[in-house]
């Protein structure tokens, strides 16, 4: 038994909407890549999976399609998924493990999905090949990646802002005592952006530009130098390209409203805590995790709404991939955290 231990294969995945972050036991995050495929619209096979599929994205012919197949954090296309899932693992182990040696698989999943979309998360991965999966919540694994002393009597609170969804919650005991998850994070504010430049500009652009925009512009809170950048459209008057520009102050203002709701979920989250925990969060501050948590000045923003002392993790990308690596690390100790199994 121990022998068969040592050569199985354990393998965290956070399983994003926006992107797949890849740990693997003993040698830390090995492969981070967009969350998207390219299929044969015919076919159903898969033509690219991550970064080659994402170059396709508002580029293919009629008989491809370049799509996600996660949305909001829960899978809405079972067989893609899998098919996904299945080929990252391959990219992380070139040669197929053998039959006797599946893997053991721990993917962060979103505070709060069903049963049905636990199920599915579940079943892609057995059907890509794992032997035993378990499932933590995305912001209990990105405070273990985060080194929080989850296991202590103390509230820490943790806001994890992804692709698709935002996930707050106060952890102590090594349970979460209150959380709200909301599908208002990255993609909401992608997709301000190509409302703003619908609206005034009479442009259209597409989803990996508004990304683009977001990078270079986005702001939660005023900069010392406002920046602005060339930006390249589809007039939907004349349905010809125009070359645009924008500024950063508009961007920021673009990004008012999701980023007011994620504050607002904050406020909420605070209210309905335990008085005891409030004063831990009010002591030790809120901690930003998740790809959202760059966006710049978000942190000074929320300080200023709130009054709370805001710490963006290290490399808050991989927050919950580090946590699912350190919860394979250590089963035993962190079997309570897991919300489902599946061998």
């Amino acid at each position: 038994m121990f022998f068969s231990e040592r050569l199985r294969q354990n393998i965290g995945i956070d399983l994003g909407t926006a992107n797949t972050v890849v740990f693997v036991k003993d040698r830390g995050i090995i492969l981070r890549e967009p969350s998207v495929v390219a299929i044969d619209k015919n076919s159903r096979q898969l033509m690219a999976i991550g970064k080659e599929a994402k170059l396709m994205v508002g580029r293919t012919p009629g008989n491809i399609i370049a799509m996600r197949p996660l949305r909001d954090g829960v899978i809405v296309d079972f067989e893609i998924t899998e098919q996904m899932i299945r080929r990252f693992i391959k990219k992380v182990y070139p040669n197929r493990w053998s039959s006797f040696f599946k893997p053991r698989i721990i993917i962060g999943a979103p505070y709060g999905i069903t049963n049905v979309e636990r199920r599915a998360i579940i079943e892609a991965s057995i059907q890509a090949g794992a032997k035993e999966t378990y499932l933590i919540e995305e912001p209990m694994a990105a405070a273990i990646g985060a080194n929080l002393p989850i296991e202590e009597p103390t509230g820490n609170m943790v806001v994890d802002i992804g692709g698709g969804t935002t996930e707050v919650a106060v952890i102590s005991l090594s349970g979460i005592v209150v959380a709200k998850s909301i599908r208002v994070a990255g993609d909401e504010m992608d997709q301000a952006i190509v409302n703003h430049c619908r609206k005034n500009y009479n442009l259209l652009i597409g989803e990996r530009t508004a990304e683009s925009i977001k990078i270079q512009l986005g702001s939660a809170y005023p900069k010392v130098k406002e920046k602005e950048i060339e930006v390249n459209g589809r007039d939907l008057v004349t349905g010809l390209p125009r070359t645009f520009t924008l500024t950063s102050s508009e961007i920021r203002h673009a990004l008012l409203e999701p980023v007011n709701t994620i504050v607002q979920t904050i406020r909420l989250t605070l209210e309905q805590t335990p008085p005891e925990l409030s004063v831990d969060v009010s002591n030790n501050g809120i901690y930003l995790t998740g790809g959202g948590a760059m966006l710049k000045g978000l942190d000074t923003y929320i300080t200023e709404e709130t009054s709370l002392k805001v710490v963006v993790v290290e490399d808050p990308l991989s927050s919950v991939a580090y946590g699912t690596g350190k919860v394979l690390e250590d089963l035993d100790r962190y079997k309570r955290v897991l919300i489902a199994e599946k061998t």
